[in-house]
């Protein structure tokens, strides 16, 4: 019965893929977008390292009044003489400040910013990875709970067809009471297990809805990623250790944490910079004067001592770099232990499967046996039941078998690092993080981003 099984069935023109399935979740799924967005946000901080360069400019404009009153003393050729003249100082004037060297601080900030920008991409391929792998899932737990939704119900009205002969063989004698209220027993258990095999399927759709976007409709059967696994399982982990992203996420963390560390101690290091200003000012001293001022002043700060903040600051990046090393070998350890984790889920489904296949081949034979012994007297209505149950037991397991070789081979490419839209071949529109940092990596100005918000 090929209609029993989770990879074999008619593929309808409109059915969906397990392929383009995917493909709804690589362009729709909110966790792929939102990290999406994370990376680009963390473009910016490439730019804002980079001001570290540009001069700061800024403008200043003042306006008051002011009250001057002043009593001269008498003398021997005038008397007592007051005087009040009421100003309104005001002005205007810009200031640049440029600095020319300042412990390399921003020189780190940028490269740490780079590495951060790298890291981000890293992290968005893992949860790129992860969302595909949940979408295979959810795709092959749909297939496989409507396919052993339909044996359930085929197994009820089977079952009832066996209790209508059974009570038909009791009403001429040929059977007793108990073989009855067995068949009625099984039945029972039989609709019980539909309705749980119901319910599954509902909560398997419902995963598939949130993971790809849609509901499902027809889908197609699903295929194992027989091309993208290696050999054997050293090959694999040689892939994965070079190659999975979650890995080189913390490769690049190890890096910011490092340059951290310089950026501290660039806090210990001599400043220069330069100071232009330029100023325009009116009633500053009398009423109706003007002044035009302006000066360059290079400013050179060497630090002594700063109270101890710049000398903790820096152990703690040395911390916190160790820190990250120790996280970057605990991901491989990680890694490593999915890789063989996969592969041997992948080669036990393998094994099942044929097992499953030689139990079915077995329980049928089984069953047709015993229901023709039945027919003369030799087995009971509960051996005919017993029989039947071994056979739907095997098909689920066949079914079941089936769907874990799928999954478990996606699992196997996500552990290695390679399960991306690129390396499955999916019709979609390949995100490219890196047109956004070119956008924004070098802008000076500007408060709207590239897509024009």
């Amino acid at each position: 019965m090929t209609s029993v099984f989770v990879l074999a069935g008619a593929t309808g023109v409109s059915a969906e893929t397990l392929e383009s399935a995917l493909a709804r979740a690589y362009g729709n799924n909110p966790d792929i977008n939102a990290q999406r967005a994370s990376v680009r946000a963390t473009d910016e901080t490439v730019p804002q390292a980079k001001s570290g360069y540009r001069p700061q400019i800024s403008g200043v404009a003042d306006v008051g009044r002011s009250w001057v009153e002043a009593e001269s003393p008498a003398s021997r050729f005038s008397p007592n003489t007051t005087s009040r003249n009421t100003l309104i100082p005001r002005g205007f004037g810009v200031e640049i400040n440029q600095s020319l060297f300042d412990g390399y601080r921003t020189t780190n900030r940028v490269r740490a910013a780079e590495s951060s920008v790298l890291g981000s991409r890293e992290t968005l391929n893992t949860t790129e990875q992860s969302v595909l792998l949940d979408g295979a899932t959810a795709y092959m737990d749909v297939l496989r709970d409507t396919a052993i939704l339909d044996l359930q119900r085929n197994n009820v009205e089977v079952i009832d067809e066996q209790l209508r002969q059974t009570r038909d063989r009791f009403n001429v004698g040929e059977v007793t009471r108990t073989d009855v209220a067995q068949a009625e027993a099984r039945l029972a258990a039989a609709r019980s297990e539909a309705s749980l095999a119901e319910a599954t399927l509902r909560n398997s759709i419902a995963i598939y809805r949130q993971v790809i976007g849609v509901e499902p409709a027809q889908l197609a059967p699903g295929r194992p990623l027989d091309r993208l696994t290696p050999r054997n399982v050293d090959s694999a982990l040689k892939v994965a250790l070079n190659e999975h992203p979650a890995i080189k996420a913390r490769q690049h963390a190890v890096d910011v944490a490092e340059l951290q560390v310089k950026i501290e101690q660039g806090a210990l290091a001599p400043q220069l910079g330069v100071v232009g200003a330029i100023d325009q000012r009116y009633d500053n001293q009398q009423e109706g004067d003007a002044a035009l001022s302006a000066s360059v002043v290079a400013r050179l700060t060497v630090p002594i001592y700063e109270g101890g903040q710049a000398y903790a600051a820096t152990r703690q990046a040395k911390e916190t770099a160790g820190q990250r090393r120790l996280e970057a070998d605990s991901v491989r350890d990680q890694v490593r232990a999915a890789v063989q984790s996969s592969w041997g889920r992948l080669e036990a489904a393998r094994a099942q499967i044929q097992a499953a296949q030689a139990q079915i081949d077995a329980a049928e034979t089984a069953l047709n046996g015993v229901r023709e012994e039945a027919r003369v007297g030799q087995r009971t209505t509960l051996d005919v039941l017993n029989a039947q149950q071994e056979l739907l037991n095997a098909r689920v397991n066949l079914i079941t078998a089936q769907r874990d070789r799928v999954v478990a081979s996606y699992s196997l490419v996500n552990a290695m690092g390679r399960l991306n839209s690129r390396a499955l071949g999916l019709r979609v529109n390949h995100y490219s993080p890196k047109i956004h940092y070119d956008q924004v990596k070098d802008l000076w100005v500007g408060t709207s981003t590239p897509d024009g918000r």
